[in-house]
This record gives C-alpha cells, sequence and structure tokens, in this order.
C-alpha cells in the first residue's frame, strides 16, 4: 500500500518496498528516516547488487526505492591486504591511498557509496550553511556474508596520507565568502577543514563529505519614508556620495601636500649645505699656502725661517 506523506521540504510518494530487517516495515517516508537508518538502509541496497556471482575489485551500481529517487549508491568489494598495499586510485570521488586499514581486522570487506544528491540538507541539515555540493559518503562492512542486514560498519583510517574526495557539482562560491569542507563522523559529530584545489577534500576516516558555505540571510529593506520618499532617497545617497568623494579628495591632496612640503625642505637643507662648503672651499684658495716639509716617512706645514737680529747691550749703555 502507498501512502502520500508531507513532510517540511516536499510532499512525496512511498512505496510497498520491505526493508528486509527481519520483519516487514510499516510504509513511511524517507524524511521519517535518521541519517544512521538511511545508512542501514543503502547498506542492504548496495549489498544486493554483489548478490550474484561478485568480482573483487569491481565497482557495482545499486538501486534504491523509488522514494529515495536521486540518491546513489554503490558497492566494491576487496580484500584487506589488497586495500592497505594498493588502495584504491578512483572509486567514484574517492581517492584511497595505501596504508588504510580497519578495525576489527577482516579478510575481505565492502565499500558502501553514497551520493545523496538533492536530500543532502535534509538528512544532514547544518543551520546558517549552504551545501555547495551534494554529500557523498563511504563507509566500510564486513563481506563474509553478502545477504546480511543491518549490519554493523567497520572503522578504516589511512595510516598515511590521508583518503581524498573530489565533490562533483560544486556550486560557484558567493563573492566575499569562504567555502569549507564538512566531514561527517558516525556519531553524528562533524568538523570542517579547508578545501584542495576548490573542489576537494581530504579525510582519515570514512564519513559522509560535502562542502559548504556560511549563510546570512540579508537584512530586510527600511521602508520607505510616506509621501513617496523614493526620489528624495535617491538625491540624498548622490549626495552623501559627493560629500564622501569631496572628504577622499581632501584627505588625498592634503597628504600629497605635505609630501611635497618634505621634499622641499630637504632640498633647501641639502643646498645650504653645498652652499657652506663651497665658501670653505673658496677661503681655503684665498689663504696663503704653507711650506711643506718631509719629517721622517710623512709630510708636514712648517713657518718661513725667521731670525731676529742681534743687538748689543753696550748700545743701550748711556
Amino acid at each position: 500500500m502507498a501512502i502520500v506523506v508531507e513532510s517540511d521540504k516536499a510532499a512525496f510518494r512511498c512505496g510497498r518496498e520491505c526493508l528486509r530487517f527481519g520483519c516487514v516495515l510499516r510504509a513511511q517516508s524517507a524524511a521519517e528516516l535518521s541519517a544512521r537508518s538511511l545508512d542501514s538502509l543503502l547498506q542492504d541496497y548496495a549489498f544486493r547488487a554483489l548478490v550474484v556471482r561478485p568480482r573483487t575489485g569491481i565497482v557495482y551500481d545499486g538501486n534504491v526505492p523509488s522514494n529515495l529517487t536521486g540518491i546513489k549508491v554503490a558497492a566494491l568489494r576487496l580484500r584487506s591486504g589488497s586495500l592497505r598495499r594498493r588502495g584504491v586510485n578512483s572509486y567514484k570521488e574517492f581517492h584511497i591511498p595505501i596504508g588504510v586499514l580497519e578495525q576489527p581486522y577482516v579478510e575481505r570487506l565492502v565499500l558502501v557509496y553514497h551520493n545523496l544528491a538533492n536530500w543532502s540538507s535534509l538528512y544532514y541539515p547544518l543551520p546558517g550553511y549552504t551545501y555547495l555540493a551534494p554529500i557523498v559518503g563511504l563507509l566500510a562492512y564486513d563481506a563474509v556474508n553478502l545477504s546480511a542486514r543491518n549490519l554493523q560498519e567497520l572503522d578504516i583510517r589511512a595510516s598515511k596520507d590521508p583518503i581524498t574526495i573530489h565533490l562533483p557539482n560544486v556550486q560557484l562560491v558567493p563573492e566575499g565568502l569562504s567555502p569549507k569542507c564538512i566531514s561527517f563522523g558516525l556519531d553524528g559529530s562533524f568538523q570542517f577543514d579547508n578545501v584542495i584545489n576548490r573542489s576537494a577534500c581530504s579525510a582519515a576516516k570514512q564519513g559522509h563529505f560535502s562542502i559548504v558555505v556560511e549563510f546570512t540571510a540579508p537584512a530586510p529593506a527600511s521602508a520607505p519614508a510616506p509621501g513617496g520618499g523614493t526620489g528624495r532617497q535617491g538625491g540624498g545617497g548622490e549626495k552623501n556620495n559627493h560629500k564622501v568623494w569631496i572628504i577622499v579628495g581632501s584627505v588625498v591632496g592634503g597628504v600629497l601636500l605635505l609630501l611635497l612640503l618634505c621634499i622641499l625642505l630637504a632640498c633647501l637643507r641639502k643646498y645650504r649645505r653645498r652652499r657652506n662648503i663651497q665658501r670653505m672651499e673658496e677661503a681655503a684658495e684665498r689663504g696663503e699656502p704653507l711650506l711643506m716639509a718631509n719629517v721622517g716617512f710623512t709630510k708636514a706645514p712648517v713657518a718661513l725661517e725667521t731670525r731676529t737680529r742681534p743687538s748689543l747691550e753696550d748700545d743701550y749703555v748711556p
């Protein structure tokens, strides 16, 4: 039986799909599922793609019910040792380097991929922020039983280089805003990080990832004054702009004038110094040169030789 359920986002139709959790669940809307319930549901549909003789290292795309149209899911089965030694060069938007370890250890594991598309903000609401790209997720499960349901996730972590996520369909960033990578943990926690090359993020463990930007709604415009003040407001704006330009011009002119004054004072001081030096040189040239004599290995000025005439004392005796 199908029913129609209204949610905060939109009204959509619910199918009669059985969720295979061991019993038949009553029909419910996707909006009533939590993010963790969605993870369990997508794990089930991803594992369904591996039922018919899956090959190791091959990506298998799964199908989701009609009430989750737009969400994409895929599965990739790997050997634990191969994942650790070789990594995965390209799994959808994820690049998994060598050295990724899982806890607890299993011989084989399945990496389940999520792309929540336009459901991102519904399952992972983030007040005050806007998503610039759809949320993509990477979760790991034990591959011992591909028919298992409601499995517990493995804990995978990068021991060397981080896992790189190249987000698809990233929207342009509004002018003046700075985008951030965001990662959601399985426990509901989240943390921000810097964006790499405009559309990529990095992570050390599994989870869900996207790019967001902080968004503040613009303040409502003030109501116009009664009496049709639109024209007067426009004239007032032009007058204010004119005043601003006058102030800016005055400040710039004052700075230039002060700079010219400083240059003039520096030139005047330099001119006076040169003039004093020139006067001293002219005075030195007009003076009588002194005779030079060698004293040892150096030359030194000497006075002219003078001789006092001798006089007899008898000349003064009467």
